[in-house]
Parts: structure tokens; sequence; C-alpha cells
């Protein structure tokens, strides 16, 4: 059976028992112990947590023999080294965001989301069906690693911001916490941006060193106190509109494993990449209601901050096709991807959530 056909039948819990109970009952397979280096703390229990049901479903689907132990960030590697630590063998796996990994390749941000690209939905359709999950894989293996996806936060939230942006001049001169491929982008609006850990935003917003802030979500910036600073919060995070995180796994290590232990694998993590996002959209509605009740002022982009970014995102992107080979080769066919879902999502999707979200 191929891998993929496997996955594609995971939602049947018949198949995954019989996985189970098939390697369970063999006395043949070898008792394999790794360690999982996570980007995230604990603290961040939607996303940390998907590293912990990873390992303990490819425990339970192995009757034990398979085992990895989950070490939060910056216990084993910096939270911002886990592909390198992945590709040394270091660890035998980790949990990221292929985002973090920029500086080695541009092309990395497709593994988690660039701005104005695929909603969690539609790269998820995009990795498992679309072509994307090969694309990358070609990217990683240069780098001794095979990866999986491994959770979606969804759409995010544009952050906090100290004073109300009524247009993109306002825009000019403002210092944010924003990394990545999205900060490039509100670099060319004018804003200064600034790159910190999760544990450094809260003083530097009290500090006034910064004037505004991206993180994930209500749930997780809530658990930050953010809303104790910067009352603003802007809708919505077009840097990030289906982020989605992934399991990287040393190709080395990956190929000297026992043919059922990696389909367990397989199977846990598209476990964990499903039960993220559910966990997600569970958890923010109530989290967003808090937040308005404690006084935070929701407020969504201007009109024109929104053409803007959107219009320096695709040059960005053919600036960058033009000097990086990877890079033209997956957004060339991502993009294609991508405008055939906007036109079924406009079809179908939008008018449907446009009624229930607004006709009383």
């Amino acid at each position: 059976m191929q891998r993929r056909e496997f996955i594609k039948g995971m939602a049947g819990a018949g198949l995954v028992g019989a996985t189970g109970a098939a390697i369970a009952q063999s006395n043949e397979f070898p008792e394999i112990h790794w360690r999982l280096a996570s980007s995230f703390p604990k603290s961040l229990d939607t996303i940390y947590v998907a590293a912990e049901q990873l390992s303990s479903r490819v425990a339970a689907l192995t009757n034990g023999k398979f085992t990895i132990r989950v070490f939060a960030g910056g216990e084993l590697v910096p939270g911002l080294q886990v592909l390198d630590a992945v590709e040394n063998a270091t660890v035998e796996c980790g949990h990221s965001a292929g985002y973090y990994y920029v500086g080695k390749n541009m092309a990395f941000a497709f593994d988690t989301a660039v701005p104005f690209g695929l909603s969690a939905r539609q790269q998820n359709a995009w990795m498992y069906n679309g072509g994307g999950l090969q694309l990358l894989r070609d990217l990683y293996k240069t780098h001794n690693i095979i990866q999986f996806p491994g959770g979606n936060t969804g759409a995010q939230m544009g952050g906090w911001f100290r004073h109300e942006i009524h247009s993109l001049a306002d825009l000019k001169g403002l210092k944010m916490r924003i990394p990545g491929v999205g900060g490039k982008i509100m670099a060319r609006l004018g804003v200064v941006p600034q790159t910190l850990a999760g544990s450094e935003i809260y003083p530097a917003l009290e500090t006034g060193a910064i004037d505004a802030a991206e993180w994930v979500g209500p749930y997780d910036d809530e658990r930050l106190g953010f809303q104790k600073i910067a009352k603003n919060y802007y809708y919505p995070g077009w840097w990030e509109g289906g982020p989605q995180l992934s399991f990287m796994v040393n190709l080395k290590k990956w190929q000297e494993l026992p043919e059922q232990y990696r389909q367990a694998f397989e199977v846990a993590a598209a476990e964990a990449n499903l039960k993220m996002l559910a966990a997600y959209d569970a958890v923010n509605p109530p989290a967003l209601m808090r937040l308005v009740q404690e006084g935070v002022k929701l407020h969504a982009f201007p009109k024109d901050v929104m053409l803007k970014a959107r219009q320096e995102s695709w040059a960005l992107y053919e600036e960058e096709s033009a000097r990086n080979p990877v890079f033209k080769t997956i957004y060339a066919q991502w993009r294609v991807f991508l405008q055939s879902e906007l036109q079924w999502f406009k079809v179908c999707e939008e008018p449907y959530e446009n009624f229930m979200c607004y006709v009383k």
C-alpha cells in the first residue's frame, strides 16, 4: 500500500486500528527511541501539544516500541534552530514552522504561509492533494529532511497597535514586531519590522520599544496579555491566512524505520494536523469575546493598506522568482492552485459564510 493512499484512508478508525493491531501483534519490530525538538514553549498549549499528540499516537500504534520524547523550545536547541538540529541529526525529528528558515531559502515560507496566500483548508488541499507536499519535500531533501503537515492555526489576527491605523500613511515609521515575509512586506509599506521571540513581545510593548505586535490570535494573544497594553486589535493577518506547522524528520533516520513505523508516524502527524486547527476554531471565539469585554477595540485594516500590501506581495514574489529557481518552481504551481481554489470558494463557500454571518 502506498503511504499517500494510507493517509487518505486514515479517517477510517478501522484502518488505523488494524494498523496498530498488526504492529502490536508482531514481535519482530525493534524498540526505537527518538527525540523531538519543538520550536514552541509548553505555555503555547494549542501548538506545543501537537508534538505530544504525535508522540502518544505513535507509541499507541506500535505497542510502545516506537517512542518519541518531546522537548519544548530551548530545552535541547533554540526554538529557531530546530531545522538545523534535525538536518544534522542532533535530534531525529522536530516540530517547527518552515517560514522560520526563509533566511536559508525564501521558498520555505510556502510550507507555512505567505502573505495573501492559502487558507488553512486550502493549504491542506494543496499539501495533500495539490502537489505541495512533494514540491516542499524536494526542498527539504536538500537539507536531509522529510516533512509532514503538523498543525494549522487558521487565519491569524493582524496584531495589537497602540494607536489606530486610519490609512497607509499611519504605518510610516511604526515599529512593529513582525518577522519573516510579512515583515518584508510591512517594510515596503513604511513599517520598521522587528523580530522578537514571544517572551520578548510584552516587555517591548510595555516600554514603548515597539508600537505594535502580531502574534497568533485571540486565545494565544490573551494568554500573553497584550490587551493590557495595546487596545487596538486589527484583522485580518493577511500575511498568515492559514499558517501550517510541520513535523521535520531526519531523512536518514526516516529511511531506517520499519515501514509500519513510518505509516504510524504519518497517521499520527495527520491527526495532529487536524486536531490543532479544530482546537483553535474552538478556543478563539470565546477568547475574542473576553477580550472585547475587557475593552479591546476591533478594527479591520484600512482598504488602502490591504490593497498596497497585496500589490507589494505579488511584486516580491516575482522578484524572488527571478533570482531563486526553487522559489520560482514552487510559486508558479502554488499560484495556479490558489487561483483555482479562490474561484471555487467564491462560488460556494464564501456566499454560504456571508449569509450565515450577516443575514439575520
